[in-house]
């Protein structure tokens, strides 16, 4: 399959400009394309990867992609999607957003080599025009009447809309013609939501350069789930980029936990594995479900793509450790990962050192009478081994690496005791 071919089959085309107009492009030559993004937070969440990583896709059949962060079109606020007014970031919380996005950015594209990408920043080359030259060399060539057929200010227009947010599409149209302009850029890519902004884009080229423009837009579908609900949210939030906001831990669990109704949908979409290697694991999913091998590979591909290999083989073994109970072998970085969410209690005094004290004052046990039951009985396990002497009194080497203790009551009831 030539690249086209194979976004088609992955299911990332959503809308084209000219689909003949570009497969003759590709055939005859190398481009640059882009694909932006605005800082409106200081991470990307997974709801932003597929063009961006479509982008990629583009790399490696040897096209070169400009990866773009909009640190001017993030402090005025795309409308598109937005039924009221975005509140207005400073400059200096965009900047900050503009430096971490840019380090989640670096980590998925290659910029070695002939095609390697080029990361750019739309505030170099709008915060230095003048508001005169931007009404008289760009705001002249866009009608207000072919704004006010973009969907996304004409629902706006009933519960109002300002001139700033008006002209946010003109703003991003100003970037695909300097990038069509210094980097001989041919394509824009991005989501559903973007096509009025990148046929804007296409309408500027075309009116400042007299031509017959040789220059395409294509978006992506929204990704959903199977299910209607929400694509990229956990019970925690949304699932992030940056290591801090969602762990590799959690990111891999996000991604092994994927139903079976959307596994192969999202390998295709998310990784770049081959067209045999999913079909492989489409048969699997269809006739061995309960090994899972859809729902780890995913979760391998993605966990290793945005965190490298150290973090996946990390994400793995506290995994392991906690479906088998064997919590002793994890470190207290790996503990701080996998337990991140589960109730802790910091250890407030050396009589909690005995076991049932500890249980009450940590809520484990409600009483002091249902802690020896449950010690007795064998539903309570430190670090991952039962213990049943109701006047066991912790030790040092209980403590992994001097910091935690991991309590369990039954099965699956995890408090972590902090010291």
């Amino acid at each position: 399959m030539n690249l086209l071919e194979d976004l088609k089959w992955r299911g990332i085309i959503y809308q084209q400009t000219d689909e003949e107009g570009l497969q003759n492009l590709l055939d005859n030559e190398k481009i640059s394309l882009y694909c932006g993004t605005d800082p409106t937070a200081d991470s990307l969440h997974i709801g932003h990867l597929v063009p961006f990583l479509t982008l990629r896709r583009f790399q490696q059949h040897g096209h070169r992609p400009l990866v773009l962060v909009g640190g001017a079109t993030g402090l005025i606020g795309d409308p598109s999607g937005k039924s009221e007014e975005r509140k207005l970031q400073t400059i200096e919380a965009v900047q900050k957003n503009v430096e971490g996005i840019k380090k989640q950015l670096a980590a998925i594209f290659e910029f070695e080599g002939e095609n390697g990408a080029v990361m750019v920043n739309n505030y170099d080359w709008t915060e230095p025009m003048s508001v005169i030259a931007f009404l008289r060399d760009i705001g002249k060539h866009i009608g207000v009447n072919y704004l006010l057929a973009k969907d996304t200010i004409a629902s706006r227009l009933e519960t109002g809309i300002s001139f700033t947010e008006f002209t946010y599409t003109i703003l991003q149209a100003m970037d695909f013609n300097h990038l069509y302009d210094h980097y001989n850029c041919k394509l824009q890519v991005g989501g559903s939501d973007q096509w009025g902004n990148i046929t804007s884009g296409l309408e500027l080229i075309r009116k400042m350069h007299n031509e017959e423009t040789k220059a395409f837009g294509l978006t992506i579908p929204l990704v959903t789930k199977s299910d209607g609900t929400k694509f990229g949210k956990s019970e925690g939030g949304a699932i992030w980029l940056d290591p801090e906001k969602t762990t590799p831990y959690e990111f891999y669990q996000f991604w092994i936990n994927t139903a079976d109704a959307d596994v192969v949908k999202y390998l295709k979409l998310f990784t770049y594995l081959s067209r045999e290697e999913i079909e492989q694991l489409e048969v699997c999913v269809q006739e061995e479900p309960h090994l899972r091998k859809g729902q780890k590979a995913l979760a391998e591909e993605m966990t290793r793509l945005i965190h490298g290999e150290d973090a996946l083989k990390q994400a793995i073994k506290i995994s392991e450790a906690l479906f088998s109970g064997d919590v002793r072998s994890l470190s207290a970085a790996e503990i701080k990962q996998g337990f991140k969410d589960v109730p802790s209690y910091a250890l407030q005094n050396e009589e909690e050192n005995n076991l049932v004290e500890l249980l009450v004052a940590a809520k484990i046990s409600p009483s002091k009478r249902q802690a020896r039951e449950d010690i007795s009985n064998g539903a309570i396990a430190i670090n991952g081994e039962k213990v049943t002497d109701t006047s066991y009194t912790l030790q040092e080497t209980d403590k992994i690496e001097g910091q935690f203790t991991i309590v369990r009551r039954g099965k699956k009831k995890y408090t972590l005791i902090k010291y």
